[in-house]
């Protein structure tokens, strides 16, 4: 009987026999699973399917998408603030003309008061009367406009009632007389229209005057 030979008992020694039960037979519970094992499972047989992360290009595109929205933004409010500033500046620089304006007419009112007085007295004439003419044509242009009729209705916020008394021959309060008329520079008053006013003569007055009359003719 020939004896084993060393190759073969080398190869004896090296085998190694694993127990790959996932219940130990002995205590009936489950094993533990090693890493080795784990890692030599195949990907088909793992548990739950892991989760999938969003691709790197669909992320920086929703990140650009993102900046881009607040620059638009951005961008929209300095203009709104920018077009609010330059409408504030527009609507200062037209106050100040016009303020300045106001002023500057304002101190030729007494002149033209005066040339208004020298016209009903008839002594507008000459060089005078061309001067005045001027005077007055060129402030026209500059938006000066004179008001006050008589027969008009009286308006408290343009004209200044400096007489007051009733008559029969109005319906309602009027301006029976212009005293010195008035100056307008568009929708600013620069001097209301001083005026003489009457009322509607009241229901007793009335009474009164008529039975007089009837006495007078009786």
């Amino acid at each position: 009987m020939t004896s084993p030979s060393p190759k073969k008992d080398e190869e004896r020694e090296g085998l190694v026999i694993r127990d790959r039960r996932r219940i130990d037979p002995e205590t009936g519970e489950a094993r533990e699973r090693s890493a080795k094992d784990t890692a030599s499972k195949p990907s088909g047989e793992s548990g739950a399917p892991k989760p999938s992360a969003p691709s790197a290009d669909a992320e920086e595109v929703a990140k650009l998408k993102a900046q881009l929205e607040e620059r638009t933004a951005d961008l929209q409010r300095v203009q709104a603030e920018y077009s609010n500033y330059r409408k504030r500046v527009e609507r200062d620089r037209v106050a100040v003309r016009e303020q300045a304006l106001a002023n500057v007419l304002t101190e030729l009112l007494p002149v033209l008061d005066d040339i208004g007085r020298a016209r009903e007295h008839g002594e507008l004439t000459g060089g005078f009367k061309s001067v005045s003419e001027a005077l007055e044509a060129t402030l026209g242009k500059l938006g000066l406009q004179q008001y006050g009729e008589k027969g008009e209705p009286f308006d408290p916020t343009v004209h200044e009632a400096l007489v007051h008394s009733y008559s029969t021959e109005v319906t309602e309060t009027t301006c029976v007389e212009i005293l010195q008329p008035g100056y307008r520079l568009g929708e600013r008053i620069l001097r209301p229209a001083r005026v003489a006013v009457a009322d509607p003569q009241p229901e007793e007055d009335k009474q009164e005057s008529a039975g007089e009359e009837n006495s007078a003719e009786e």
